[in-house]
């Protein structure tokens, strides 16, 4: 009931011991708290924050424009709802590496278990489109550098994004990922591979946990679970995903009622009252209101003294 049982803290050092074992590790995007809630529920290791999925509920292309108190105020709605841990997009951190020192500590106050932040050029594009450019390698080692020298809490898992595949090549995508991993690191991850064996060459080339991102409509190919994992992947983000199906199911629902005048063709598709009162914990303020609530007078005077 109202928020998570298990504190940050709890959740960053359930996620470095998950990354210490062998398992892959599953974080769907959420799109709201409400849906980190299913996420939990249908039992994924964490769950993720795009910032993508943020920018596109803001009505915006994902292309640097949200602020850091949007994506902190949202991280915080999310991870107050779930016992997951919750990764977030922090994109290229706001700003300059003083800037990034803010985002990381805003974020880790949010109650985050981990952010990750790119190596492009601000303001940013989406990983996937044509265009983007990325910093010099020197730059990117500062970022990573500022993000892991500003968390308070050892526990916040620091994700270094780069997205120099695209621009200069898996050579210089190994490389990268080499000098990130010793500016500290925690885990690299990848943006826009092209196959499962470049995921091998770059599991085999750091010694840290290595992020795939599963993203419809992208440049890499969506590959299995399995066959991540037998790539050497230990994360697997899926992130604008519930989005775009929520997106595909409320446009086709909107054709309907338009063409139709009703939307009882579409009930037997939608969450029913029951689902959705279920996965809010109704009950469970239910029970809180009665027991605060419920108030007697037994045992007490009912009559004033004199």
């Amino acid at each position: 009931m109202l928020h998570a049982t298990t504190t940050p803290a709890a959740k960053r050092a359930a996620l470095r011991a998950a990354l210490a074992g062998d398992d892959l590790l599953r974080f769907p995007g959420a799109v709201n708290p409400l849906s980190a809630r299913l996420v939990q529920r249908k039992g994924f290791e964490g769950v993720y924050l795009s910032g993508a999925v943020m920018s596109a509920e803001l009505g915006l292309p994902d292309v640097g424009l949200t602020t850091l108190s949007e994506v902190a105020e949202r991280a915080a709605q999310v991870a107050r709802t779930t016992d997951l841990p919750v990764l977030v997009d922090a994109d290229t951190g706001f700003g300059e590496p003083l800037n990034l020192a803010r985002t990381v500590q805003v974020l880790e106050d949010a109650g985050v278990a981990a952010l990750h932040v790119e190596d492009q050029v601000n303001p940013k594009r989406c990983g996937h489109l044509e265009g983007k450019q990325v910093v010099d390698l020197p730059t990117a080692v500062r970022r990573v550098t500022a993000a892991v020298g500003a968390r308070r809490d050892d526990g916040l898992v620091v994700v270094a994004r780069t997205d120099v595949r695209a621009l200069e090549g898996l050579d210089a995508t190994l490389e990268r990922a080499r000098a990130l991993v010793d500016a500290g690191a925690d885990v690299v991850f990848p943006e826009a591979l092209a196959d499962l064996g470049e995921f091998e060459a770059l599991a085999s080339a750091v010694e840290v946990p290595v992020l795939a991102n599963m993203t419809e409509f992208g440049r890499s190919d969506l590959f299995t679970h399995d066959q991540l994992r037998d790539a050497g992947v230990r994360v697997v983000i899926h992130p604008v995903s519930l989005l775009r199906l929520a997106m595909g199911a409320a446009d086709r629902a909107l054709d309907a009622l338009a063409r139709e005048g009703t939307l009882a063709g579409e009930v037997e598709r939608m969450q029913t009252r029951a689902e959705l009162y279920d996965l809010l914990d109704y009950a469970s303020y239910g029970v809180f209101d009665t027991a605060v609530y419920d108030v007697t007078l037994e045992g007490n005077r009912t009559h004033r003294p004199g």
